[in-house]
């Protein structure tokens, strides 16, 4: 729907680029819909068309965008998403980015999401750089009342692709989940709350300057559109429902983890076991999550290994293996997880037919070479950790204090000795409550 109305509108479709960037060597994965026009932005390329949508796909699991631990555990952190986006570039400004937005959100042709329940933000102005009046008035112009419309600073309002080059402030439209979506179970804060109620599920960046090594800020000859929405969000906000795992995009996956490790899906297990449900769902989610970014980035071309973005999809293969292990599953199970992300995603991606093989064989190689990993490694982590030990922990040295942590020491025996991944130890240490002592 997305794409069909910005096409509507003069915008050509361009398929997702690949996870691996073409000729950047800044980053390690595609992490944003802009980064395959980067150079047209930059004035280095020149296309055929100067209005553009996409839905990219992306993974924030390594650099500067990470959040690999987050995953599994709040309703809308991923490794893998994919980012919708509208782009002009020196085409149509802050004007038509804004009324195109507007009338996709809250049009009954199109998506009808409520007005009442929606946010908009603009650039305060900060730093000698001033206020973003233009956007503004355009909010009012679309209809958007003055006490709907926030103003922020830096940080939330104003977009930079490196230290220095094409920057420029942005405008958020923000959705109200209800009372029911705060982390903190907030009956009456207010937008600006970050207790999870209030979700941006869109960025419009506004990209208009050039920012030179000293600071300056030249205004570009060609200012230009560069837009963000997560598709789990505003799916969620669709579906109303509060976490993007609850939604079609995640549910059919949670249901195959569990089927593959054999654990009951969170609805089945008691509300007395409030705790178990809790770390199971978890589990799940972080499985779903994973198998997604890992038949993504091994069908762009990413093999699991010991550096760089060989490194991080490996992490990625073990943390899920890990989890389907805390649900007692310790035979070969993702490889299979990669048939239903297939079968979910093909319509969408049509590769992946081709590629769902090979992808499969990868993760089971990779599952087998760190169940041997595991076997010997996990039995000296147990008993490290003194798990399943009715007594306080056998294995970590007592502090004075007589509280157990997991020294360094240790980790590093059983990193040498069994190969166990550093981080594989520091999430095993957090799950069972022990500090562990990274420096």
């Amino acid at each position: 729907m997305f794409l069909r109305f910005f096409e509507q509108h003069g915008h050509k479709i361009v398929h997702s680029s690949s996870l691996v960037p073409q000729n950047d060597p800044t980053l390690l994965f595609t992490n944003a819909g802009m980064n395959q026009f980067k150079d047209v932005f930059l004035g280095l390329e020149k296309r055929d068309y100067s209005r553009a949508t996409s839905s990219q796909k992306c993974v924030r699991a390594g650099g500067k965008h990470n959040d690999l631990e987050n995953v599994g555990f709040t309703n809308r952190h991923h490794t893998f998403f994919e980012m919708l986006g509208n782009f002009s570039f020196g085409d149509y400004f802050k004007k038509d980015a804004i009324a195109f937005a507007w009338e996709l959100v809250t049009s009954p042709e199109w998506f009808g999401i409520p007005k009442d329940k929606l946010f908009a933000t603009i650039f305060k102005g900060e730093n000698g750089i001033a206020r973003d009046d233009e956007a503004y008035e355009h909010w009012i112009a679309t209809g958007v009342a003055p006490e709907r419309i926030y103003e922020l600073g830096m940080k939330d309002n104003f977009w930079m692709m490196g230290d220095t080059g094409p920057c420029g402030p942005c405008s958020e439209i923000h959705y109200d989940m209800g009372p029911a979506a705060s982390d903190a179970g907030h009956t009456d804060c207010q937008f600006g709350c970050e207790c999870g109620r209030y979700v941006e599920i869109w960025n419009l960046v506004f990209m208009q300057f050039d920012k030179q090594p000293d600071g300056k800020m030249n205004p570009l000859p060609k200012p230009s559109i560069d837009t963000g929405a997560g598709l789990e969000r505003v799916t969620a906000v669709m579906q109303g429902v509060i976490s993007n795992y609850d939604t079609d995009l995640f549910v059919p996956l949670i249901k195959r983890a569990a089927e593959l490790t054999g654990a009951p899906l969170e609805t089945e297990l008691k509300k007395e076991d409030e705790e178990e449900r809790h770390h199971q769902a978890a589990s799940l989610r972080v499985i779903a999550d994973h198998a997604r970014a890992s038949t993504f980035l091994i069908s762009d071309g990413v093999v699991p290994s010991n550096e760089g973005r060989g490194y991080v999809l490996r992490k990625i293969i073990r943390r899920a293996i890990r989890h389907g292990r805390l649900l007692g599953q310790d035979k070969p199970f993702l490889f299979e997880m990669v048939f239903a992300v297939r079968d979910l995603m093909k319509d969408a991606y049509p590769e992946l037919i081709e590629t769902a093989n090979r992808v499969s064989e990868t993760i089971k190689g990779e599952e087998t070479r760190f169940a041997r990993v595991l076997t010997f490694g996990l039995r000296e982590l147990d008993s490290a950790l003194g798990i399943g030990l009715s007594n306080a922990p056998a294995g970590p040295h007592y502090q004075q204090d007589k509280t157990p942590h997991f020294t360094g020491q240790e980790a590093f025996h059983l990193y040498e000795t069994f190969g166990l991944p550093l981080d594989f130890m520091i999430e095993a240490a957090r799950d069972a409550g022990i500090p562990f002592d990274m420096a």
